[in-house]
């Protein structure tokens, strides 16, 4: 939407020949809808996320070492494990194309950094962090016992109170 001076708005009024006194009116109230809210000011900048991948682990058969990944999507009717497949293709027609054959990649890592959407897409793979994350294990258990879930209290029996 086009955006238009409270000057222009008034010159426009005052050729419709509007009351003075509605004009000022109308005026001053554009006035103070254009000036910026003070609280927007104050507002500290956006908190930065990361991507953390979970991966359940309740027989203790993954190391115990730090362990980085990517998260990608595939179909839902494919296997998993025409993935690497996917990643290999992506790589290969993107070291075929002409910056892929200035800078080709060599590595997994580095084709899922590098390579543009458009490659991956015809091989039916979407990649949705560029960057290596952090992948946590755990059980899959909770732990009951150590934990204490503190219910508030219902709006009834503050009411009683």
């Amino acid at each position: 939407m086009p955006k238009i001076e409270v000057n222009q708005v008034a010159e426009i009024l005052k050729k419709h020949k509007i009351d003075p006194a509605l004009l000022r009116e109308i005026v001053e109230a554009l006035n103070v809808a254009v000036q910026p809210d003070p609280n927007e000011e104050d507002k500290p900048p956006p908190l930065k996320k990361q991507f953390v991948i979970l991966l359940s682990d309740p027989e203790h058969k993954l190391p115990k070492v730090d362990l980085v990944g990517w998260v990608v999507q595939i179909p839902e009717d494919t296997s998993p494990i025409t993935l690497r497949e996917r990643i290999f293709k992506g790589a290969y027609d993107f070291n075929a194309s002409k910056k892929g054959r200035r800078l080709p990649v060599k590595s997994v890592g580095e084709a899922l950094e590098a390579v543009g959407a458009k490659f991956f897409k015809e091989c039916e793979l979407w990649v949705k962090t560029k960057e290596a994350v952090s992948v946590m294990i755990t059980d899959n258990v909770l732990p009951r016992d150590e934990i204490r879930i503190e219910r508030a209290p219902r709006r009834r029996e503050e009411e009683a109170d």
